[in-house]
């Protein structure tokens, strides 16, 4: 019995060890890929485009659409048709992101880039380390999140700007919890036989890339540095 134990508990760790490269790997390429979407949409004038011709609604509405097709559709659809979903959604986000590059200095850009990392890092070691079970934040972390999208949605009517820096503080702290809870999440879920280990890391690396993106455009909300 202790023998078997024991092989049950080695073969977790070789999972998990399988796992998160791959996870960090696809989520390293999701964040290249949205980083040079991004400055070629800036750099190019591509993104006076879009705006000019009334595309960047529609182009908000298709990222939210893929990211949904994502998470609703993750456990049916084939590995490869997921691995499309995700690369779709980060170039769709590196247009969007574009915007950065028009109300950002560049040195600010890619200081705070490092310094987001650097938390994301962290936090996301923290929720791989620990030896708790982080489930029960989940309640805490999304019903506070969502409370403060939904004041920053008011806000935008009352145009407070001290209100505007407490909700950036606020939610950076959340995103800091749930890179936390999404580590330990993934972590959790690569020895889970009910999914296709072929797709896990997709998953996580989409879980993951959205957490860091929203640290990073939190922390340069915060400290950027404006261009004049």
């Amino acid at each position: 019995m202790m023998m078997e134990e024991e092989k049950n508990f080695s073969d977790v760790i070789t999972n998990t060890n399988a796992i998160l490269p791959k996870t960090f790997f696809w989520m390293f390429l999701g964040l290249l890929g949205t980083a040079i979407v991004s400055f070629y949409t800036y750099a190019s004038g591509l993104f006076a485009t879009v705006l000019m011709n009334g595309y960047f609604g529609p182009l908000l509405i298709l990222e939210l659409v893929v990211v949904l097709l994502f998470s609703l559709l993750f456990r049916k659809l084939p590995a490869t048709i997921v691995g499309i979903l995700y690369f779709l959604y980060a170039a769709i986000n590196g247009v969007s992101l574009a915007t950065i590059f028009y109300v950002f200095e560049l040195n600010s850009i890619i200081l705070l880039f490092i310094v987001s990392s650097l938390l994301f890092g962290g936090f996301a070691l923290y929720g791989y380390k620990t030896k708790k079970d982080l489930s029960n934040w989940h309640t805490l972390l999304f019903g506070t999140l969502l409370a403060g999208l939904v004041v920053s949605l008011l806000n935008l009517f009352f145009k407070n700007s001290v209100l505007d820096i407490i909700i950036d503080w606020v939610i950076l702290l959340v995103f800091f919890g749930i890179t936390a809870y999404d580590m330990n999440k993934i972590k959790q879920l690569s020895f889970v036989d009910t999914i296709n280990q072929d797709k896990i890391h997709i998953y996580g690396a989409m879980e993951l890339y959205l957490d860091f993106i929203n640290i990073f455009l939190r922390v340069l909300s915060i400290f950027g540095k404006r261009r004049d």
